[in-house]
């Protein structure tokens, strides 16, 4: 099998939709062996920031002399990045192997009932992280966590960084719902930190660990006021990364005695973090100055525009944006259009596109002194910009 046959067979896995659900996730590991049963997992959830404060746990442990496996979705350019062992991304020669040997274990479902791209990809990455001898594997849900392919672990820690509006054809339509999803990885008697403050979702999650027996660790605004967080200046921009930060600290903190991490590997860690796509800066040849940001919820869009409004208070800047329909995408509008003097509207190159005929319309609301223009790609639009 080829790197190229490898993807476009899982990529096929996808005709079987989003199921929630851990039969299949748990039938397809004991297939393969259990390999998460030797292996250890700090397991994140939350609706922003889980693959921020993932990467920042990864750095830190990995500073700290561990081999650190990292699962994270989805991928901004390349399939590998889902799957990474000490930041190397998943080979394309390892991907097509991995992907050959899932097959055999796939053939033991009727066809009626197979499993999904994520879950496929799941157990593929827990039985490379065995394969390579991971210390830890730092384990980022998908959707939600009570019935996500991911929920299948039992880890050292469960971490729940916040809970915003999302998914919520999936999760629920309030709060304290989309909370009692998250709030399902917590295993009984294991640990839980979280940096949730809304009292709503803050609730259901307290609850949760109180039934459990689980000790619940908050994570207070002031933390990220408190040494080395006072001293350190991390590489990504925005406030919010120091919240998810603290975040991790406090994880590694419930850790110690298991992992021990010296106060020169956090700092080692989180001034050496890498994680493109949020709030990425890049120049292009032209001198021009484009910022990246994968903001995908209203959330996630009212950071962004924070973070403008920050870093860049006199720019009126262009806004190249493309949203999936099944977002919120009226209300980012509402929130991103009124920061920018042009709106270029594409297509996301995926079939559940937002149109951008109906993104034009909500944005000329949102700014009706804004030049507004719908075009084919994304292409166009830096073209346009450059």
């Amino acid at each position: 099998m080829t790197y190229s046959e490898a993807i476009q067979f899982l990529y096929s896995l996808r005709w079987y939709g989003t199921k929630l659900g851990l039969d299949h996730a748990f039938r397809l590991a004991e297939l393969a062996g259990n390999p998460h049963h030797r292996l250890r997992f700090i397991h994140v959830a939350g609706t922003n920031g889980k693959g921020s404060t993932c990467a920042m746990l990864e750095s830190i442990c990995r500073a700290a002399g561990l081999r650190v496996g990292l699962f994270t979705s989805p991928h901004l350019v390349a399939f590998g990045e889902r799957i990474q062992v000490n930041r190397q991304l998943l080979s394309e020669a390892d991907t097509a192997r991995l992907v050959s040997g899932m097959q055999p274990l796939l053939g033991r479902f009727p066809a009626e009932n197979h499993p999904t791209f994520f879950e496929v990809v799941t157990v593929m990455a827990l039985r490379y992280f065995l394969e390579q001898q991971c210390d830890l594997v730092v384990w980022e849900t998908g959707l939600g966590g009570r019935l996500d392919a991911t929920n299948i672990v039992t880890p050292l820690v469960s971490v729940i960084t916040n809970i915003q509006y999302d998914h919520q054809k999936w999760l629920g339509e309030t709060l304290a719902s989309i909370a009692a999803e998250k709030a399902g990885i917590i295993k009984p008697g294991i640990p839980v930190v979280t940096g949730v403050r809304t009292p709503e979702p803050l609730a259901v999650i307290q609850e949760t660990a109180r039934r459990l027996g689980s000790p619940l660790s908050r994570v207070p605004a002031a933390a990220v006021h408190e040494p080395p967080l006072d001293r350190i200046e991390l590489p990504l921009l925005g406030e919010h990364q120091k919240a998810n930060a603290a975040v991790a600290l406090a994880t590694l903190r419930v850790l110690e005695s298991q992992l021990p991490v010296s106060p020169a590997a956090i700092c080692d860690g989180l001034t050496r973090l890498h994680w493109p796509g949020r709030l990425q800066l890049v120049t292009r040849p032209s001198g021009r100055r484009v910022l990246l940001d994968g903001a995908h919820n209203p959330g996630g869009a009212e950071i962004l525009a924070q973070a403008l409004r920050q870093y860049f208070p006199e720019a009126r800047p262009t806004l190249v944006l493309g949203i999936l329909q099944d977002k919120d995408w009226r209300e980012m509008c509402r929130l991103l259009a009124p920061l920018a003097h042009r709106i270029l509207l594409v297509p996301v190159h995926n079939e559940r596109t937002a149109d951008p005929h109906a993104l034009a319309r909500a944005c000329a609301e949102a700014n009706p002194q804004a030049r507004v223009l719908e075009l084919t790609s994304l292409a166009d639009a830096l073209a346009g910009s450059a």
